[in-house]
């Protein structure tokens, strides 16, 4: 009797042992799915986070309504890594290990999402950074869990060197700023500029923030004997440059980099910002594409959408940077049918021909960015409005 007993009890150990088994291995999943956003709403990108923030709030809610991503709701844990003080590692920890988020979006900038590489790849978690420098996804041995969406600093460095070749200027001088951004900025202005028959005649780095004096930089390509200067760097730097340049040195012509594709430069540049030259995304001047344009229909329902929540003239880059990398995310959920990370991660490599607001994506295994060349326009700022240019 003892020995029957026994193997009853086992048998019974057993099949309670299946149906966690299967739970564990992901067959059966229910619930929230939370998605990580690091953004920064209160540091020096507050420009980029506040919209990236905005875009993923109003697709949260359009995606619930629809549905959700599998049958299942979405929840969207922020992390604002701009406070004084915050650590973006750890604050990446914390949504993985204590929010257990199947997927992080962000940083808002370089330097961040470069600081969270080790993390994210140790912690085997997809991350699509919505910064624009091509050290965070290259080379992807070393990012393999890392991808983005913003279009690359190389391509916009392309972008508008071919715009200052064609108007026949030869001398240069580049002003970058001292963080993450700036920094991937100034070494592709650099490895570019013979290439375009650019010689760089004044190199200059400055302090991202409010306080900065410009005199002495402005100073500098006056006597440089550059006929344009090449700003790289997100606002308020930027903008205050421009600014300085229009009082000290107004017949050197301004180009500022896709770093400033949105109102707030304009807005702290004032009058200055008429006549500055940048290269950008296409969703800045949708309205002004043909028809013709594969992404036109995108652009155009994607800013009415963002309009009609946040108001007009709202809509940026910025906010499209998150558009692509949530709808990207989504997408990949969809076609592994799980939030497993590993699949996940390989539905994002597998994404192809998505016409997004920064371009037409086409992921591969060696590939986390996706576009190509002609994801970019450039743009002048013309009575504080962006006009295509040809």
């Amino acid at each position: 009797m003892r020995k029957w007993f026994c193997l009853l009890l086992a048998m019974v150990i057993l099949a309670a042992a299946i149906p966690l088994a299967g739970c564990s291995s992901g067959e059966k999943e229910t619930g929230v799915i939370k998605i990580g956003a690091l953004l920064d709403n209160s540091g020096a990108n507050k420009p980029l986070g506040d919209a990236e923030k905005q875009a993923l709030e109003m697709m949260q809610a359009q995606i619930n309504a629809d549905g959700g991503i599998n049958s299942r709701q979405i929840e969207i844990v922020f992390r604002d890594y701009g406070k004084t003080g915050a650590d973006v590692v750890a604050l990446a920890s914390e949504l993985i290990e204590q929010e257990n988020v199947v997927a992080i979006i962000g940083p808002s900038d370089t330097g961040n999402s470069l600081a969270i590489i080790e993390t994210v790849n140790s912690a085997e978690i997809p991350l699509i950074s919505l910064a624009a420098d091509e050290r965070i996804t290259l080379p992807v041995g070393t990012s393999e869990w890392v991808f983005k969406t913003p279009q690359t600093t190389f391509m916009a460095v392309k972008q508008v060197y071919s715009y200052i070749e064609a108007q026949g200027i030869t001398d240069i001088a580049i002003m970058t700023d001292k963080l993450g951004f700036g920094a991937g900025g100034k070494k592709d202005l650099v490895d570019q500029a013979d290439d375009y028959s650019l010689t760089i005649k004044s190199q200059q780095e400055f302090n991202n923030t409010a306080g900065e004096t410009w005199d002495a930089y402005v100073s500098n390509i006056k006597s440089s004997g550059a006929k344009a200067v090449v700003v790289w760097g997100t606002n308020p730097g930027p903008a205050n440059f421009a600014k300085a340049m229009r009082n000290g040195a107004p017949d050197i012509l301004f180009f500022g980099s896709h770093g400033i594709a949105n109102k707030s430069f304009i807005t702290l540049a004032g009058d200055a910002a008429n006549g500055v030259i940048f290269p950008s995304g296409k969703l800045i001047v949708a309205s002004q594409l043909p028809d013709s344009d594969q992404q036109k229909s995108v652009l155009l329902n994607f800013i009415a959408d963002y309009e009609t929540k946040y108001g007009a003239g709202t809509c940026n880059t910025f906010a499209g940077h998150a558009y692509d990398a949530l709808t990207m995310l989504k997408m990949a959920m969809e076609a592994a049918k799980s939030t497993d990370k590993a699949k996940v991660r390989s539905q994002l490599e597998k994404i192809k021909d998505f016409s997004g607001t920064g371009g037409i994506f086409t992921m591969t295994a060696d590939d986390h960015c996706g576009l190509s060349q002609g994801c970019m326009i450039n743009a002048k700022i013309q009575n504080g409005q962006w006009v295509l240019l040809p």
